[in-house]
């Protein structure tokens, strides 16, 4: 039997690891792709938006930006605020991610929820490049990503049914991750300071105006109480 090359060992390897993410970032791709055409914007546009932006939920949140009157302070906070997860992600991962040369700036730009959770979690098999590996698992999300876009971009102009809800999609996602997380014990008071924040934050701010106000207070929250929380 021809022996693998370590190029393709490690792709052997990393691949089984990202079917869950292929078969949600499929259809979330989809979804998005179906939006972002029912709002004008062609293939090409959403296609572009995820190679480029790479956001995930940001990018459903754009969707709503690009359709209303452009406010360039609230869309740069708003982003800001929606992906600050990521720089914990990174400080995360430092340790992994150390000595692996240029790949690094790669792992880097292609880092989202899902790759972390593997990245963070999972080990190369024995004899496989850890490079290598780590590199194939970023790639392949992000393709699923992408061709999941590009699919919806262009079986959105062949749906005819109504679109009306179908952005909850992302919605519903974040529901079920909180759920996941919820039952966890040690996650249950992080959790519930979450939702104590966005309530205080509807009620004084208005729900056009609380995401903001919201993800603020939270940080300021968890990171004020991390000991308590974290214990």
């Amino acid at each position: 039997m021809k022996e693998l090359t370590p190029r393709r060992a490690a792709l052997r390897a990393a691949f089984p690891a990202t079917v869950p993410v292929m078969t949600g970032f499929l259809c979330l791709g989809l979804a998005y792709g179906v939006l972002m055409r029912s709002k004008g914007y062609g293939p090409l546009w959403s296609t572009l938006m995820s190679a480029v932006a790479f956001g995930g939920s940001m990018q459903f949140v754009a969707i709503t930006l690009l359709t209303a009157a452009f406010d360039p302070i609230q869309a740069f906070l708003l982003s800001v605020m929606v992906n600050a997860r990521h720089m914990f992600y990174g400080l995360a991962l430092l340790d992994k991610y150390r000595g692996l040369g240029r790949v690094r700036a790669v792992l880097i730009y292609t880092l989202c929820d899902e790759t972390f959770s593997l990245v963070s979690s999972l080990e190369p098999p024995p004899g496989t490049d850890q490079r290598r590996y780590y590199l194939y698992i970023s790639l392949l999300d992000y393709a699923y990503w992408v061709m999941g876009t590009a699919a919806g971009g262009l079986l959105g102009g062949f749906i005819t049914v109504n679109t009306r809800g179908m952005d909850f999609a992302l919605t519903a996602l974040f529901v079920v991750l909180f759920l996941e997380q919820w039952k966890k014990r040690e996650n249950r008071p992080a959790g519930a300071a979450g939702i104590i924040c966005a309530a205080v934050s509807l009620a004084v701010c208005g729900a056009e105006n609380m995401v903001i106000p919201a993800m603020a207070l939270v940080l300021a929250v968890l990171l004020g109480g991390r000991r308590r929380l974290c214990t």
